[in-house]
């Protein structure tokens, strides 16, 4: 059947939907609207399925204020092509509009929320997919509500922040502590609010760091007594390599696996008895790690004198405090 133009107009406004895609889901549908609608968004669902490997590293990150609650969403794409039109940025701050209106709990929540049209935004950012033929994830979304919050988003719209306050403070300081908080990443506000199984996992990581340092001192030293470089044997690679090269003998090149394999286990074993050492080196790796990523601690990216945020917080207002923070980056 013959599709009037003014049907097909009529369905694009509906559904955003190109115009051949309206007019071949018109003629599918012969020309039964409500029936056209669901051809388009089962295309939608169809381009999803198939690119469902597909990463999303373009996008859009989104962020909105009302009163005390803020609000941080992410839609996400796989081409920078299409992240730059105009009906993908339409659709993202569509997002950021009524997750900021609905204020809605989490993730799932935010996708049955009803979007100005009618739809809900998970049916949108379907139909969307099928309009470009590109997968399309809402990739993330965060939510504060506090006395005071604040937002950054970078200018190239794939990074941001908004963070909570407990009280109103300046609006440098809050700009700048979430631009810091977007630039830094720290792992949580202060080290009380780091998680347990964070900081678990940081000392199992500089616990052995610090006996594959040991080990690798007392092997290099051994090295250099026998006047072996260590650089020439710090792998098995460039042990046959440098041989190769003749920098190496054969014979210094099997001393050198003996010395890295019998100096290695042997100290490996005494460290055992080494515990107070490590335990002391370990400690001060947290608490390095603790000043470098948490944000109180962190020095803050905005100051002249090298001081803390907690530093530069406390001298515009001694009793304002940072109670949350939230952040997304597609690029990490």
């Amino acid at each position: 059947m013959a599709i009037a133009l003014a049907d097909i107009k009529k369905l694009r406004d509906m559904t955003s939907a190109g115009m051949m895609d309206c007019k071949k889901a018109l003629e599918e549908a012969a020309g039964d609207f409500k029936r056209a609608v669901e051809i388009l968004r089962e295309k939608g669902k169809s381009t999803l399925a198939k690119r469902g490997d597909n990463e999303t590293t373009q996008g859009a990150v989104l962020s909105r204020i009302n009163g005390g609650k803020a609000i941080l969403v992410c839609l996400g794409c796989e081409t920078d092509f299409v992240a730059a039109t105009p009906d993908f940025k339409a659709l993202a701050a569509s997002i950021a509009d009524a997750a900021i209106a609905q204020f809605p709990a989490d993730l799932e929540a935010l996708k049955a929320c009803k979007a100005a049209d009618g739809y809900t935004l998970d049916e949108n950012i379907t139909n969307q997919a099928g309009k470009t033929g590109e997968k399309h994830v809402l990739a993330y979304y965060g939510a504060l509500e506090a006395p005071f919050v604040s937002e950054y988003v970078h200018f190239n719209g794939k990074l941001g922040a908004i963070v909570a306050f407990n009280k109103p403070v300046p609006a440098e300081i809050a700009r700048g502590i979430a631009m810091q908080v977007a630039s830094m990443n720290p792992v949580a506000v202060d080290a009380a609010s780091v998680p347990a199984e964070v900081i678990e996992s940081e000392k199992t990581v500089a616990e052995q760091k610090t006996k594959d340092e040991q080990v690798q001192k007392a092997v290099d030293n051994a090295l250099k007594k026998a006047g072996i470089n260590p650089a020439h044997v710090d792998s098995e690679d460039h042990i046959e390599s440098n041989t190769a090269k003749g920098w190496l003998t054969s014979e210094q090149a099997q001393q050198a696996r003996d010395i890295i394999a019998k100096v290695g286990a042997e100290t490996l074993a005494s460290l055992a008895s080494k515990v107070q050492m490590i335990a002391g080196i370990v400690s001060g790796r947290i608490q390095k790690f603790l000043k470098e990523n948490t944000l109180m601690e962190q020095e803050y990216q905005l100051s002249d004198d090298k001081s803390t945020v907690a530093a530069a917080l406390k001298a515009v207002d001694p009793e304002a405090k940072v109670l949350g923070f939230k952040r997304f980056s597609l690029s990490d």
